[in-house]
């Protein structure tokens, strides 16, 4: 492929077309290079059929254009440049010129090609780390992914916030499949992708093309199923792929960012069948988790990277892995451009900008008013001298997120709570640490309260 071409090609695209509707249609597609024509691959039919309408004559204009006349040709299909078995790679049959997509519908080949996975197989177990807050899910990823469709995690759901792991873990499920069975139809997308294909199918004419290619699935891995809020006509469809996916003891992995019961204006048919397996939460990585999340990003690279820099970055970018990655390539790009070794004066330097956010965002006063809040309790109560439980716990946890967010040493936390002693802020920290780990409920406090402080 000419890298070089189809990268000016979708730099164009991407300043011509809004950016929700270049990331669902334009960004997905692959391409193959012949000699003077470019082949793009696109994970199922409707996708094929939506860029021929809507898109193809500009990407061939384009092509030809910025490839000085090289190109003469744009076609698409369904496939993968990763896919090379004889059914991934069989093109679909293309519409004849002026054809009503209700026609086309006909024109699917027989038996439908299995689909482009649309798997990232950099995204294994292997390169997965798994800290405490993502064991749980590790081990039902695994379960899944030795006995796909097993009643113990089918459909697993994984739900938490956003950059800790979720949608890694399911590409490897995804890519373990595969790997154990090459022929497996296995499918990855975002719940966005499914309401386009809905879509598309309802305009065309296509929907039992559309019902044959998502029922027909070995593995459905679909991404923010909480984007279906609200979307009834796309609810009601996904119910029935849903149960059809089941009764056939075929795999099912869903991700979020709440528990199925939290998600809003959800159908409740669906939020119980979400609850019929395996849910399970992935919880931010605690300190020792990022630096191992470090040290292994950067020798994957061959990026050498002092165990003193990986804990320094570790303790100061405390929210999402995006986060922690976005932070180490910025010192990794750093360090290559002044063609010097990652130090810790390096990573500081780099990191400049980034720490003035955090020096902001994380003080005392604004750690104090959201634990606050959290609890329904006043500032006064907080910081006051009652010792009843319902003042304790949380004053406890507001010291012990201070220690843990801040640079402020035990004494001047003390200072904050009402001129504590020092001895007093190191209890709370030991009697936090011992409630995580014997209390759920009080361990869902502390990482709900992280994720508020890191919004």
């Amino acid at each position: 492929m000419s890298g070089s071409v189809w990268g000016q090609v979708l730099a164009v695209l991407e300043t011509e077309f809004p950016s929700n509707l270049f990331q669902m249609w334009i960004r997905p597609l692959q391409v193959d290079e012949a000699a003077d024509a470019l082949v793009l691959l696109a994970p199922n039919p409707f996708f094929v059929r939506h860029i021929q309408d809507k898109f193809l004559a500009r990407i061939q204009a384009l092509a030809t254009d910025l490839s000085s006349g090289r190109i003469d040709q744009v076609t698409i299909r369904v496939g993968s440049r990763g896919d090379r078995t004889p059914a991934a790679t069989a093109p679909s049959r293309q519409l004849p010129s002026g054809q009503s997509g209700g026609a086309a519908s006909k024109a699917v080949v027989e038996p439908l090609p299995r689909p482009a996975s649309s798997l990232n197989p950099l995204f294994t177990f292997d390169n997965f780390v798994a800290g405490k807050g993502a064991q749980l899910a590790h081990a039902g990823c695994l379960q899944a992914a030795d006995s796909p469709g097993a009643p113990h995690s089918n459909p697993l759901f994984i739900y938490g916030p956003t950059g800790l792991g979720k949608t890694h873990l399911m590409h490897a499920v995804g890519n373990e499949i595969l790997r154990r069975n090459p022929s497996a139809r296995v499918m990855y997308l975002t719940s966005e992708r499914f309401v386009g294909d809905f879509i598309t199918a309802l305009q065309r004419g296509m929907m039992s093309d559309f019902k044959r290619l998502y029922r027909s699935l070995d593995a459905l891995l679909i991404d923010d199923i909480q984007f279906f809020a609200k979307k009834e006509s796309t609810q009601d469809e996904f119910f029935h792929t849903f149960n059809s996916l089941l009764q056939e003891s075929r795999q099912i992995i869903m991700t979020s960012d709440r528990i199925p019961k939290e998600i809003n204006n959800m159908d409740d048919r669906l939020k119980s069948r979400f609850s019929w397996g395996l849910s399970i939460q992935v919880d931010p990585p605690d300190k020792e988790t990022r630096v191992a999340i470090l040290l292994k990003k950067s020798g994957s690279i061959g990026m050498g990277l002092p165990v003193e820099s990986a804990h320094f970055i570790a303790e100061h970018v405390q929210g999402n892995v995006r986060e922690l990655e976005g932070a180490l390539n910025k010192v990794i790009a750093t360090a290559r451009f002044r063609g010097l070794p990652v130090t810790l004066e390096l990573v500081k330097e780099a990191l400049r900008d980034l720490l003035l956010v955090r020096a902001r965002q994380f003080n005392i006063d604004n750690i104090q008013r959201v634990v606050a809040e959290y609890y329904r309790i006043n500032l006064r109560e907080l910081t006051g001298k009652k010792r009843n439980r319902g003042f304790a716990r949380p004053r406890q946890m507001a010291m012990a997120l201070s220690r843990e967010l801040t640079q402020n040493s035990y004494p001047e936390i003390g200072l904050a709570f009402d001129g504590r002693d020092h001895s007093t802020v190191i209890h709370a920290c030991e009697k936090v640490r011992e409630l995580r780990a014997e209390e759920p409920q009080f361990d869902e406090d502390y990482n709900n309260l992280l994720r508020l402080l890191q919004a």
